[in-house]
């Protein structure tokens, strides 16, 4: 017996079948598209780092050289030729003192040696005279006195001669030439006063060297010796201070630190105060140091094991707390709370709660939450993309090595 179905019947039966289908499906990809997509974020893998830690002081900045301008020679001021605050240069004339007198002692002294010279002539020849014709018709004494008369001309012509050498440096000591280059000072006398010299002579004015420039600070005896420690002592068992790293910066340039060499730890502790007189040597190359400024000295501390330091755009706050977000193998994040130390090098370094090789956001923090799947675009710490980071360095290095 055959069934027999009818194309009506089959229509009725299949089309509830296709309509659920339909729903299904459709409920799938609505599914699919409430999915959320990985958050793209730039993400730094931690390194421990060899990174220099510092203590601050408080300091001052010192001229290298400091000179109180004064007259060697007596007399009237004519001219003053620098201008207050103006930069000059070792040998620059800065205030001319009337010269008239000491070219007058200087024509004096010349008239006296030329006649100191011919009577060094005239008593030299007589004395060869006189030894042709001694015994004859001249006594041994009278020889004697002749040649001490022409002694005695020699004698009154260096004399002459020496007279004249102190009256032309005179006259060349009425042009007052700065001694050291630097920056001049404020005119503390003006044209047409008289001035003393010796002792009594007058501060004309002051030249400061520029470049380099001091920064003079006092730190604590226990962290002198901390430092001292590090050395390498040199054959003569003193150690090279210049090798530890010291940094100033001033109020107005705030974080921007500028590094200089360390030159001097004094000999003595300061017993009243326990600290140790230290002084650094900076490069002023533009001038923005000014001398009596003061400074924010950092020295750096001895280094120890390496440590972790991370960007300060990776640490999020949590009321009191401080966190990074850490990307996991599975590209998912994870809440990580940290504690911070102090900064070195522009970057946070990190007490606790990390690890070298964590891998935490850097950029996007705000995009994502713990537990987000993330899709992780590696960055070196300071944000720049690897490859532009590890050009940097290997120019770096080859700058170091020429």
């Amino acid at each position: 017996m055959r069934l027999r179905v009818s194309s009506k019947s089959l229509t009725r039966l299949t089309g509830p079948v296709a309509l659920a289908s339909l729903l299904v499906a459709a409920q799938a990809h609505a599914a699919l598209a409430q999915q959320p997509s990985a958050v793209p974020v730039s993400v730094a893998t931690v390194e421990a780092r060899e990174i220099d830690t510092w203590d601050e002081f408080s300091g001052r900045l010192e001229a290298v050289e400091r000179v109180e301008l004064r007259p060697r020679v007596a007399g009237q001021i004519l001219n003053i030729h620098f201008r207050e605050g103006a930069l000059v240069k070792a040998g620059d004339s800065l205030v001319t003192i009337d010269p008239a007198p000491y070219a007058a002692e200087v024509e004096r002294l010349n008239g006296l040696v030329g006649a100191a010279e011919a009577q060094v002539v005239f008593t030299k020849a007589d004395v060869e005279r006189a030894r042709k014709i001694i015994g004859n018709a001249l006594s041994e004494r009278e020889l004697d006195t002749r040649a001490n008369a022409y002694d005695a001309a020699v004698a009154n012509l260096k004399s002459a001669q020496a007279a004249l050498q102190t009256a032309k440096l005179n006259l060349a000591w009425t042009e007052v030439r700065a001694p050291v280059s630097g920056r001049a000072g404020r005119r503390e006398i003006t044209v047409g006063n008289l001035v003393e010299s010796g002792p009594n002579a007058p501060v004309l004015t002051t030249i400061v060297s520029v470049n380099p420039i001091y920064a003079s600070f006092n730190a604590d005896e226990n962290v002198v010796a901390q430092a001292l420690a590090t050395l390498t002592p040199e054959a003569n068992a003193t150690a090279r201070v210049e090798q530890i790293p010291v940094a100033i910066s001033t109020p107005v340039t705030a974080d921007q630190w500028r590094r200089g060499t360390l030159q001097l730890i004094d000999n003595k502790v300061d017993v009243a105060s326990g600290t140790v007189r230290l002084r650094a040597t900076l490069d002023n190359t533009d001038g923005r140091l000014i001398a009596g400024q003061f400074v924010r000295v950092r020295m750096a501390k001895p280094r120890t094991a390496p440590i972790i330091a991370i960007t300060e755009r990776a640490i999020g706050t949590d009321q009191d707390k401080k966190y990074v977000i850490v990307v996991g193998k599975d590209n998912k994040t994870a809440y990580r709370e940290v504690k911070l130390g102090t900064m070195a090098d522009d970057l946070r370094i990190i007490t606790s709660g990390l690890s070298a090789g964590d891998r935490i956001v850097v950029a996007g923090l705000q995009r994502v939450k713990p537990g987000d799947e993330v899709a992780p675009e590696p960055v070196a710490m300071n944000g720049r993309p690897l490859a532009e980071e590890h050009a940097a360095a290997d120019k770096s290095s080859a700058t170091a090595q020429q």
